[in-house]
């Protein structure tokens, strides 16, 4: 099961530096564009909904996920120790 998460864990790295490398070259054929200098502009959009859209979903919902696994186990740990540890009013 931990090779199974490190695994998952390599794989949400490698996606979120895609994501990253990918506005990236956004910004730059924007540039590009602008300037009249084809930079692949044309190529980034034709890819933005089979490629870089499912990336940029796929990070999300894993951040969605870990939080909310972190919430659950957070709660889990407190419940196990037996006392509150969150701050009384």
């Amino acid at each position: 099961m931990r090779r199974l998460r490190d695994i998952v864990n390599w794989l949400l790295v490698a996606d979120t530096f895609f994501v990253l490398a990918s506005f990236g070259w956004f910004v730059v054929a924007l540039g590009g564009r602008s300037l009249e200098i084809p930079l692949g502009f044309d190529l980034w959009l034709r890819l933005w909904e089979p490629l870089f859209m499912p990336a940029i979903g796929v990070l999300m919902a894993a951040a969605l996920i870990n939080g909310g696994i972190s919430y659950v186990q957070n709660r889990w740990l407190l419940r196990s120790v037996g006392q509150d540890l969150r701050p009384r009013d």
